[in-house]
C-alpha cells in the first residue's frame, strides 16, 4: 500500500498480488507466468527478484502489465532457482519505480527481498519511530517498514533470520501477506487475522506460494494448503516448515476477495470463488426476487452470481452485456471526454437480447453509483422495458484500512443514501443488496471481514488513519 493521495475511479482496486518460488529451475520464467495469472490483482507495476546459486540477488521491475515490463532477454538475466514476484495497483501520486515491489535490501547480516499484499494500519507510527532512530526510507510503501524492523531487531548477526522476522511481525498490525526471500530460503507470512489469501503448492521438487491458487494451474503446481493466520511458513532444503509468530485471532478473510477481487477459478480457504459467487446469486434471489423476463450479469466478476440468480429464479440467463477485452486502461485516456465514454467503450448491450425485456441486472457491488447509472441507461436505450438491479454483496458504506482503496466514506454512494435513494440515483426500477448473513452463508463461513459493509473492524484503528 502506498500512502499518497487516492484517485479512485468508479470501480474498486486491490493493492497487489504476491508470488514465491523455491527450488524450481528457471524460477524467473515461471514467476513471469505466475504473475500473469495474478495480473487482475494489480495492473500498474510489477517486479521479480531471483537468487542464483552463488547467493547473488537479481532484480527487474517497472511500470505496466507483466507482459509490458518483461521480455525474454530481461527474464534470462534473472538467474536462480528461487524467485519472488509482485503485481501492484498504485494510487495517484504513488507511481515510480521506488514504490514497485519486490523490495531488495542489503545488510551485513545478509541481503533479502520482500513483497507484500495488504496494508499495515500502524505504519505511520512505526515509520516515525524508525526514522527517529536513523532509518532512511526509499519509498512511500508501508511494506518497507518490515525490512527496517527486521534490521533493527536483528542485533545478533549469527542468529537465524526468522527470529528477527518474528519479532518484526509482532510489531506490525493490520492486513498482510508477506513473502520474504533470503539467499537460502523463502518465508511466507500471514497476518493473525487472515485478511488476505496466501496458498502453498508443490511444483516438481520445489514449492510455490501465491496470493491465489489460479497461479498454480498455469505453473502445473499442486495445491498443498493455505498459510494460516499468524503463521510463518519456511521453504528451503528441509522442505516445508512451520511456526507461529502469533496466535491466530480470527479467520477474517476480506469478503471482497470472494465478491470481486479473486479470479473465479481460485480456491480461497477451501471455497471456490465461482461457487461462492454463484451461491450468493441464489441467495440474492431468495432475499430479493424480481418479476422479470431475463437475467444478465455485468462482466466479468458478476457473471457467476447472475448464473446463480437465474438458476434459482428459473429465468433465462442471457449474455446481455458484452465486455470489450481490448479496451486500454482508462487511466491513460488523454481527455475527460474520452474518460466519460469509458463505460460505453468497455461494455456494450446486446440489443436483440434486452429489447422489450424486463431485465434483472446482477452486479457485484455499487461504489460511486456512476457506473451503475450508465449501465442502466445503456440497457434502457437498448430497449429494456424494466431494469431491476441486484447486488451480490451488502451496501459498501465504510473506509477500508486493509488493502482495498476505499479511503473515505464520501467515495461510496451508500454511505450517505439509503437503498431507495440509491435506486432513484441509478434510475433502476428496483434495487436490492445481499444481506450480511447471505455473504457469510454463500461461503459456508462463520467469519469474514465485513468492515467496509458494517464498520466492525478486526484491528485497532490508529489516529493517523482518521
Amino acid at each position: 500500500m502506498c500512502y499518497c493521495k487516492n484517485n479512485m475511479e468508479s470501480g474498486l482496486h486491490h493493492e497487489c498480488g504476491v508470488l514465491g518460488l523455491y527450488g524450481v529451475p528457471d524460477a524467473a520464467n515461471l514467476a513471469y507466468y505466475g504473475l500473469h495469472a495474478l495480473q487482475h490483482r494489480g495492473q500498474q507495476g510489477c517486479g521479480i527478484v531471483t537468487v542464483d546459486e552463488g547467493g547473488e540477488f537479481h532484480r527487474f521491475k517497472g511500470d505496466g502489465l507483466v507482459i509490458e515490463v518483461f521480455n525474454e532477454d530481461k527474464i534470462s538475466k534473472l538467474q536462480g532457482n528461487m524467485a519472488i514476484g509482485h503485481v501492484r495497483y498504485s494510487n495517484a501520486g504513488c507511481k515510480g519505480t521506488e514504490n514497485i515491489q519486490p523490495f531488495l535490501f542489503h545488510h551485513n547480516s545478509g541481503d533479502f527481498a520482500m513483497a507484500n499484499n495488504g496494508q499495515i494500519v500502524n505504519y505511520r507510527q512505526l515509520r516515525e519511530e524508525l526514522e527517529d532512530k536513523g532509518s532512511l526510507f526509499q519509498s512511500s510503501s508501508d511494506a518497507e517498514v518490515l525490512a527496517h524492523l527486521i534490521k533493527k531487531q536483528g542485533i545478533d548477526k549469527d542468529q537465524p533470520r526468522i527470529y528477527s522476522l518474528k519479532e518484526a511481525l509482532n510489531m506490525i498490525d493490520g492486513a498482510f501477506a508477506f513473502v520474504v526471500m533470503t539467499g537460502r530460503r523463502i518465508y511466507a507470512c500471514r497476518d493473525k487475522y487472515g485478511f488476505h489469501p496466501l496458498a502453498i503448492g508443490k511444483i516438481g521438487d520445489g514449492y510455490v506460494v501465491a496470493s491465489e491458487t489460479c497461479a498454480f494451474d498455469v505453473l502445473g503446481a499442486e495445491y498443498i494448503r493455505d498459510v494460516e493466520p499468524g503463521e510463518i511458513v519456511t521453504l528451503d532444503h528441509h522442505g516445508i516448515r512451520s511456526q507461529f509468530y502469533a496466535q491466530p485471532e480470527r479467520h477474517a478473510m476480506c469478503a471482497m476477495e470472494y465478491v470481486y477481487f479473486a479470479r473465479p477459478d481460485s480456491d480461497i480457504e477451501g471455497c471456490n470463488v465461482h461457487n461462492y459467487r454463484k451461491e450468493s446469486g441464489r441467495l440474492l434471489f431468495q432475499e430479493a426476487p424480481a418479476d422479470a423476463d431475463i437475467v444478465i450479469g455485468v462482466p466479468d466478476s458478476s457473471l457467476s452470481a447472475a448464473q446463480g440468480y437465474a438458476e434459482a429464479s428459473g429465468l433465462p440467463y442471457e449474455m446481455g452485456l458484452i465486455k470489450n477485452k481490448y479496451i486500454g486502461r482508462t487511466f491513460i485516456q488523454p481527455t475527460q471526454s474520452m474518460r466519460e465514454k469509458g463505460v460505453k467503450m468497455k461494455l456494450s448491450p446486446v440489443k436483440t437480447i434486452v429489447k422489450g425485456k424486463r431485465v434483472v441486472l446482477v452486479d457485484d457491488s455499487i461504489v460511486r453509483g456512476t457506473t451503475s447509472l450508465k449501465i442502466v441507461k445503456m440497457l434502457r436505450e437498448a430497449g429494456a422495458t424494466e431494469v431491476h438491479v441486484r447486488i451480490g454483496s451488502a451496501p459498501l458504506k465504510y473506509t477500508c484500512y486493509y488493502g482495498v482503496d476505499i479511503h473515505t466514506p464520501e467515495e461510496l454512494i451508500s454511505s450517505s443514501h439509503d437503498v431507495e435513494e440509491v435506486r432513484r440515483m441509478i434510475d433502476a426500477d428496483s434495487l436490492a443488496f445481499l444481506s450480511h448473513e447471505g455473504m457469510l452463508k454463500a461461503g459456508h463461513r462463520s467469519d469474514l471481514c465485513l468492515a467496509c459493509f458494517n464498520a466492525k473492524y478486526p484491528t485497532r484503528l490508529y489516529q493517523d488513519k482518521k
